[in-house]
């Protein structure tokens, strides 16, 4: 059975129960509500409203929290749901520091990426994982990059990394090369990456700090490329932190 039919079997004509879900973005609606954008696993991005939320003896405001897998219940037949339960699924391990902010980079290019009610049941599991990475200190940078990579191709916008189609050669680690969004690796003698970077990014193996450094800068080029330069709030936010740490 594939995702469409087990997103439809969790529907009645109104409402959806019980749907396993991640809060991306709140923002204040009139004087006790929240609208929330959260990402679904069978519904993709999904706008809920939180009606009372914002109440003083209210205790699901305390749930609806950014990085917490939450079960939510939602009805409603306009593109802005309405939140009728909401409960913490699991144990995890909340994000510290310098990873919190990261989140809410990942939070921001899920918004970027997918559209509203188009679902992406891998992208749900891709995202459960790079939380779960990125409570580790040591692990976030190359956690970042595998996020970037995994949902650039769920939606469509897989990188080639190891075949040089203009020389139509496969990717040497000791060659450099320049990288286009959508053709590839180009074999140069001044290139910016080392085959060795694109051949870990291809492996998901992102160990050494200068793979590290050419990998981050080639994924920012890339994002930049299918964001037509849109620039990201929270890029600036983590750059802003790391120079003062």
């Amino acid at each position: 059975m594939n995702a469409l039919c087990k997103a439809w079997d969790l529907m009645t004509d109104r409402a959806v129960l019980l749907q396993p879900a991640f809060i991306l973005q709140q923002r204040k609606f009139r004087e006790t509500s929240l609208i929330i954008d959260v990402l679904t696993r069978d519904f993709g991005r999904v706008s809920l409203l939180a009606r009372g939320i914002r109440k003083a003896k209210s205790k699901t405001v305390g749930l609806l929290q950014p990085f917490t897998p939450l079960t939510l219940s939602y009805l409603g037949k306009t593109e802005l749901k309405i939140l009728t339960d909401v409960e913490i699924t699991q144990p995890f391990n909340p994000l510290q520091g310098l990873a919190v902010y990261c989140g809410f980079y990942v939070n921001e290019l899920i918004s970027c990426f997918l559209h509203q009610y188009d679902p992406h049941p891998d992208v749900f599991d891709y995202y459960g994982h790079c939380l779960s990475c990125l409570s580790e200190p040591s692990k976030i940078e190359a956690t970042l990059r595998i996020f970037e990579l995994d949902l650039l191709a769920a939606v469509g916008y897989g990188l080639q990394l190891d075949y040089d189609l203009q020389n139509n050669q496969a990717v040497d680690s000791s060659t450099r090369y320049h990288f286009h969004a959508e053709q590839g690796p180009i074999a140069a003698a001044d290139g910016l990456f080392s085959g060795n970077t694109l051949l870990a990014l291809k492996a998901r193996k992102l160990t050494d700090s200068n793979t590290l450094y050419e990998a981050k800068i080639l994924m920012r080029k890339v994002i930049a490329v299918y964001l037509h330069g849109k620039p990201l709030k929270s890029r600036a936010v983590i750059n802003q932190i790391i120079q003062h740490l």
